[in-house]
């Protein structure tokens, strides 16, 4: 995926121009990553949702099916894999990475090991799975993995998120981002702050902006190299039981300018994570942000979306092989819509679709 090196790629070390490039390929041209890396026991639960056995062969079956999807790679840049999808091979016996990389699709990886709780705290929490990176991510490399995902997790409540969460949570990023860079993986940089709660949309906005502030402090401080990252935040929303409901207008104002305070420019794109909106919400929200013109954005924004681009999919497939022409059509069309959306070019569509939101969401 690397280019030619220009003049100002010739300023950093070959390394370094492997991250930039790829960081950089990743939200190009109005493109966005599918992801796809949902653990086991998630899967299932969408599984339960259309009545699938939760089983090795079905899980790979749904994945042959989305990477296969005839066009994606026109608005599918990256994809966020779980480590069993590694493995995986299509019926015809390539390996699933292969399909991706074939298309000209970066293949990522999950790389946190899940949340823990942090003592002292009301059931805060931090990320484990520092200390196996230095370990597994030379692996990921060799097996065709270009960039890598960690979520963190930070709520919104009475004196929460705590200023010992926030401090947690972005130390890990960081160790997380500079161990990913050493072993050539672009860093998904993920501070999740939830939806759930009676928030409004201002505190959102001011708790996301001493989140992100703190993040960005820590990668400095570690010295992880910012052109060679992509930040994966929440959209700055009212929370998921707030009964006063913002305009898409509204979130994607608030949401750039949180970024405006605590991004730096040298960051090259932002790929923001759904959040349980529906399908409908997180396209006309990014789209909104990409149709502001009264203030500067210096990063692409895009998406990087798992429910709000597998939903329909998934109700489509049913499981079904005779299925799977209609799961792949109803992929490719969210895919479009977030792509047009990433221009700030999406025309539309009627209704606001059914909400995706779960309390306390894990992958």
């Amino acid at each position: 995926m690397v280019e030619k090196t220009n003049f100002a790629l010739s300023h950093y070390t070959e390394k370094e121009q492997e991250l930039i490039q790829n960081a950089q390929y990743i939200v190009a041209n109005g493109k966005g990553i599918l992801a796809a890396d949902e653990s086991t026991g998630t899967i299932g639960k969408r599984f339960d949702g259309i009545k699938v056995e939760n089983n090795e062969e079905n899980r790979r079956a749904y994945r042959e099916l989305l990477f296969t999807t005839e066009g994606i790679e026109n608005y599918i840049s990256g994809v966020i894999l779980f480590k069993e999808t590694l493995g995986h091979k299509a019926k015809d016996g390539t390996l699933l990475v292969d399909i991706l990389k074939k298309k000209g699709i970066l293949p990522g990886i999950k790389v946190d090991a899940g949340t823990k709780t942090i003592e002292g705290t009301d059931n805060e929490t931090y990320t484990s799975g520092i200390d196996e990176l230095d370990k597994v991510c030379p692996e990921y490399y060799k097996q065709g993995c270009r960039f890598a995902k960690w979520r963190a997790v930070l709520k919104i409540g009475k004196d929460l998120p705590s200023d010992k969460a926030i401090h947690e949570n972005a130390e890990g990023l960081a160790q997380y981002a500079k161990k990913c860079q050493n072993h050539g993986l672009v860093p998904i940089v993920e501070p999740e702050v939830l939806v759930d709660g009676t928030h409004d949309i201002k505190e959102c906005a001011e708790k996301s902006e001493r989140v992100f502030h703190q993040v960005f402090r820590s990668l400095h401080n570690h010295g992880v190299l910012l052109e060679g990252i992509l930040l994966k935040p929440n959209m700055i929303t009212q929370g998921s039981e707030c009964t006063k409901k913002e305009s898409s207008q509204e979130i994607a104002y608030q949401t750039v300018k949180t970024l405006l305070r605590t991004l730096p420019g040298a960051v090259p794109g932002v790929t923001f994570l759904s959040g349980g909106q529906s399908e409908e919400e997180a396209t006309a929200n990014l789209n909104e942000m990409n149709k502001i013109t009264e203030i500067p954005r210096p990063w692409k924004l895009s998406f990087s979306y798992g429910r709000a681009l597998q939903h329909s999919c998934l109700r489509a497939w049913l499981g079904k092989s005779e299925n799977v022409e209609a799961a792949q059509k109803a992929l490719l069309k969210r895919a479009q819509f977030n792509h047009l959306a990433a221009l700030g070019q999406f025309k539309g569509e009627e209704g606001h679709g059914e909400s995706l939101h779960v309390k306390n969401y894990v992958y």
